[in-house]
């Protein structure tokens, strides 16, 4: 469950479930609040699972399984996928090199199996791995005024500059990992992670690290809009960025086009055992494409060209800035934006255009919208 459901509750939040995890669904007025976040700055509690890999081998261990080159030096993250046997998507994950040991940041559900699978390929190597989920609060910060904000709040460090670098500070007395992400929003992004233990307020009470920087972040320096997972989707999706439980899940890293998760140098691995190469020179069968329906689609909804099935939406949203519908579909790969296509809503089928990504250009480019070269 989120760390901070009577704070969030108290900010009017309803919930949903992710993976699982209870998360704030929205705070009334999805719409507004989507547009705060675009025009200012907007934060969020991220319920990803965190898995820590200790040991001597553990980067050679990492690197061995995911499908990009794995840090090496603290304070260095990079994106990855790691792929079952036939080279589909099992799940995406951020690993980052902490001094002695990788975290990885993975969806919400995902930290538990993950680390049980990877216990059981583990022979001689110097290796350890736990789900540390719980010790960590994360929280996102997005939108173009993101660096004022966390430069306001934070003390004893400067905020990073590079896509998936981080570095260490202090947010209201607690001790704070601040990383400079890849913008899936399509705006400046931050995530700001702290310890679930406690520490001792200015008055000398201890108070929640997650409270105190929760409300720190909320409050002090520059205001932000709290948001919650509705707002969070909208925005990935107008920057054109997929998400694990929509479009990456068992889909084939050729198909999604996400150049920036994979490393063409290196094999990709399933435990010890290569299954394929990354690289495919091959054309890809399909492609995720944006469209620009006429009215909004469920997911799932077949996407037609002429009297033929070539795709399928995979989220779709009003959006609060193009005032239009928008959405996000895999379809065959020869389907161009000169292709006259339709979208099958209520039964019917409707006018659609094929669009380029992002549909919404922000303060940052997303790192995951798709590329295919």
């Amino acid at each position: 469950m989120t760390l901070l459901e009577d704070i969030h509750a108290d900010h009017g939040a309803e919930f949903d479930s992710v993976g699982g995890r209870r998360v704030p669904r929205d705070y009334g007025r999805p719409e507004r609040t989507h547009r705060a976040v675009r025009n200012g700055v907007g934060l969020t509690e991220m319920p990803y699972g965190v898995v820590v890999v200790a040991g001597d081998d553990r980067i050679e261990y990492v690197n061995n399984v995911v499908s990009n080159e794995v840090p090496r030096e603290d304070g260095e993250g990079r994106y990855a996928l790691l792929l079952d046997p036939q080279g589909r998507v099992e799940t995406d994950m951020y690993v980052y090199c902490a001094g002695d040991r990788l975290l990885l940041f993975v969806p919400p559900g995902e930290a538990t199996s993950l680390a049980e699978t990877w216990r059981e390929k583990v022979f001689i190597q110097d290796v350890d791995i736990s789900v540390a989920t719980d010790d960590f609060g994360v929280f996102g910060v997005h939108g173009p005024k993101a660096t004022e904000k966390v430069a306001s709040v934070l003390n004893s460090a400067s905020t990073p500059d590079e896509h998936l670098s981080f570095a260490r500070g202090k947010i209201a007395d607690v001790g704070v990992t601040v990383v400079r992400t890849d913008a899936p929003t399509g705006e400046e992004g931050y995530e700001i992670v702290c310890t679930t233990g406690e520490t001792e307020d200015e008055t000398g009470t201890s108070r929640s690290n997650v409270r105190l920087v929760f409300d720190t972040l909320l409050t002090r320096g520059l205001n932000a809009v709290p948001f919650g997972r509705r707002t969070w989707e909208s925005l990935t999706l107008e920057a054109g960025t997929p998400l694990f439980e929509f479009e990456l899940a068992d889909e084939l890293p050729n198909d999604l086009g996400l150049r920036n998760a994979l490393d063409f140098e290196k094999g990709c691995y399933v435990g010890q055992e290569v299954v394929s190469r990354i690289e495919n020179r091959g054309q890809p069968s399909q492609r995720l494409a944006g469209l620009l329906p006429e009215s909004v689609p469920d997911r799932g909804a077949a996407v037609f060209a002429g009297d033929e099935a070539v795709g399928e939406v995979t989220r779709a949203v009003e959006s609060p800035m193009r005032d239009e519908p928008v959405a996000l579909a895999f379809v065959d790969f020869d389907v161009t934006p000169e292709t006259d296509v339709t979208v099958r809503v209520d039964g019917e089928e409707r006018p659609a255009e094929v669009a380029a990504l992002p549909f919404v250009e922000g303060s940052d480019r997303s790192g995951r919208v798709p590329r295919y070269e």
